[in-house]
């Protein structure tokens, strides 16, 4: 072999093992450039997830505030009908009242539980005391006869009945220094109960 052969065959075992090494060193850096674009694109999704995320949270938390808003604004609303049903029921209460005691038949029960309250918290008066019963000026004899007569057939005595112009509905009933006020003064006078029944009554009519 001669130098020229020896020579050319050492170039080429350079030039091969160049070669090699240069493809081992793309071979690398693709490999490098792989992994570096799929940790970025890994990364990427991993911002994308965690964005997501906060946007989410972002919008719960303005649902639940508008949420809150409107339960707020609903309560405030129902406060507000409650109060108007209270003053229209105020209103309209008095006059509906009066106009129960001027009817023969509802005036009848209203002072059937009057007595039945007078009995259940009153003396009967057969110490000769009796009850005092206080009504307006127009309420018919023959009523207060039928009261008495009822009374006394309880065993107690003969109720005085004493007229008083400023009662305009309902009567009132004392004994032993005790009261049952049945009077339409009388009933109106515990407004937390009244408004609790008015709220009842009038929240199903228009």
């Amino acid at each position: 072999m001669t130098i020229t052969t020896r020579m050319q065959a050492l170039l080429d075992m350079v030039e091969a093992e160049r070669s090699a090494r240069c493809r081992a060193l793309i071979e690398q850096a693709r490999g490098e450039a792989a992994a570096a674009l799929a940790q970025a694109r890994s990364q990427a999704r991993a911002q994308m997830r965690a964005s997501f995320a906060d946007e989410r949270q972002r919008a719960r938390a303005r649902i639940a505030a508008a949420q809150a808003e409107l339960h707020t604004r609903q309560r405030l609303h129902a406060q507000r009908h409650v109060e108007q049903l209270l003053t229209l029921g105020w209103q309209r209460l008095p006059a509906a009242l009066r106009a129960r005691w001027r009817d023969a038949g509802t005036r009848e029960r209203w002072v059937r539980k009057a007595l039945a309250a007078a009995r259940a918290a009153l003396p009967d008066g057969d110490d000769g005391g009796g009850w005092v019963v206080t009504h307006g000026a127009d309420w018919p004899p023959a009523e207060r006869d039928a009261l008495a007569a009822q009374v006394q057939g309880w065993g107690g005595a003969a109720p005085r009945f004493v007229a008083d112009a400023r009662i305009d509905a309902g009567l009132r009933i004392a004994a032993g220094g005790n009261v049952v006020d049945a009077t339409l003064a009388g009933l109106l006078a515990d407004r937390d109960e009244i408004g609790g029944r008015l709220i009842g009554e009038l929240e199903g009519r228009p």
